[in-house]
């Protein structure tokens, strides 16, 4: 388990870090979320001895992580840092020899790992001569060629494609099944949603929520209602207070009410409005929740 304690990390007026405590168990994906510039990077860094913390500590197995422990994670930092002139079969098995792969080991991991992301083709390319996508397959194929207990992905579905997003994401389910420890970082929050039973949300350097998601959607204060109304006159909305019409597309409405108003209300006087086709009410979507809690 990965267990982030209590860490701190100022840059000079700017507290970047505060007090941050969460933990990454062994077969678990966590989806590390924030703003830009909330201190996601900055705690990923710290992971790998990067930044160095004012603060706080980084443990693994509740002890503190050295070059040792250090040796068995894969990092696939948001800038990426393979050699971009350098064949890409030669430095994904240049980076397992570094992290304590035999040549030949590393020789059968890296031809394994770049089949397994469909550059199976492309050993011989330098890095500079892949697409931005391949280019990030071959990143998390450095990360993943030694077979790391704990994964940190800063960033990597950031501008792929459908099919590449949906190889990353097989990839990452089946490194948490096999045991490692996983965190990632992403603005696409419906694919964290898809994706993680377990969310970290930090915003200016402080932990917002920690924890299952169902657990935290469930406990926040504001819950979602759709309506479909056929025939609905022109404008209407229900008139109910703490009930918020946030997005009316013709007959279709999205509504947001405080979680002790009663549902059963809407649905009255929608009735009464018009003809109800459908309604739905739960507690808020990942991309709800996370506007909620950054913009206290």
């Amino acid at each position: 388990m990965l267990t982030i304690a209590d860490v701190q990390k100022r840059f000079g007026d700017v507290q970047a870090l505060a007090d941050c405590s969460f933990s990454v168990a062994r077969g678990r994906m966590i989806g590390f979320l924030g703003p830009n510039g909330a201190g996601k990077t900055t705690t990923m860094r710290a992971i790998f001895g990067l930044v160095e913390l004012d603060a706080g500590a980084v443990l693994w197995e509740n002890q503190p992580v050295g070059a040792a422990e250090r040796l068995r994670f894969g990092y696939m930092p948001e800038e990426r840092g393979l050699y971009p002139r350098m064949p890409v079969g030669e430095q994904v098995a240049y980076f397992g020899r570094l992290h304590g792969l035999s040549a030949s080991a590393a020789r059968v991991a890296t031809r394994e790992w770049l089949e397994r992301l469909d550059l199976a083709n492309r050993p011989g390319a330098k890095l500079e001569e892949l697409s931005h996508g391949n280019q990030q397959r071959a990143q998390l194929a450095a990360a993943l060629v030694h077979e790391p207990d704990l994964l940190v992905l800063d960033e990597p579905f950031a501008g792929l494609d459908p099919v590449a997003v949906q190889t990353l994401a097989a990839v990452l389910r089946e490194e948490a099944e096999r045991g490692a420890a996983v965190l990632f970082s992403s603005h696409q929050l419906d694919l964290v949603e898809d994706l993680c039973e377990d969310v970290v949300i930090i915003d200016h350097g402080r932990i917002a929520a920690t924890g299952a998601l169902d657990e935290l959607r469930r406990r926040s204060h504001r819950r979602l209602m759709t309506l479909q109304l056929e025939c609905a006159p022109s404008g209407w909305s229900p008139r109910i207070p703490h009930v918020e019409l946030l997005e009316r597309r013709n007959d279709y409405l999205r509504l947001s009410a405080d979680r002790y108003v009663d549902p059963e209300r809407v649905l009255v006087a929608a009735e009464r409005a018009a003809d109800v086709i459908a309604f739905s009410y739960g507690p808020p979507s990942l991309a709800e929740l996370f506007l909620e809690l950054v913009a206290q």
